[in-house]
């Protein structure tokens, strides 16, 4: 399981014309599934997302958590972030989870957030989605649940 987290002043989704998810203060996130990931990584990166300390405190110091700070998050389903381009240029998708069971690990992500005591907004799984935001510092951190 792969998440891209970015600090964020706002960031909002479209799906059609309409906002499906939009926040202020918080962290946008990417999140890809790989074939194999299981509810343990699920688990591992929630408390990871949930405790990762990058807003910053009195001292300027990234010291605080988006509970501290009582951000939102803006969940995106990002099965790019399993493209193999290592032959040709042409990416390869077959190490991403097949779709209705990443749909369905998507929305136990999100849900163990909001589990959490979080807001979460999200885009619309497998849409062609337009996203749009203020990444804050920039602050962007990948989180691998293998290299965790």
């Amino acid at each position: 399981m792969r998440i891209v987290v970015q600090r964020t002043k706002y960031a909002s989704c479209v799906v059609d014309n309409k906002i499906t998810g939009k926040i202020d203060l918080g962290y946008m996130l990417l999140v890809g599934f790989k074939e194999d990931d299981t509810i343990d990584e699920i688990n591992l990166l929630v408390k990871k997302v949930v405790g990762l300390r990058v807003f910053s405190d009195n001292e300027g110091k990234m010291n605080l958590s988006i509970k501290d700070v009582k951000g939102d998050i803006l969940a995106i389903s990002q099965f790019t972030l399993y493209a193999d381009c290592k032959h040709g240029n042409r990416p390869s998708f077959t190490n991403a989870m097949k779709y209705d069971k990443a749909n369905e690990y998507y929305s136990i992500f999100c849900k163990k957030l909001e589990d959490d005591g979080l807001k979460v907004e999200k885009g619309v799984f497998g849409a062609d989605m337009k996203i749009e935001l203020l990444n804050d510092g920039p602050v962007t951190i990948i989180l691998d649940s293998e290299e965790l």
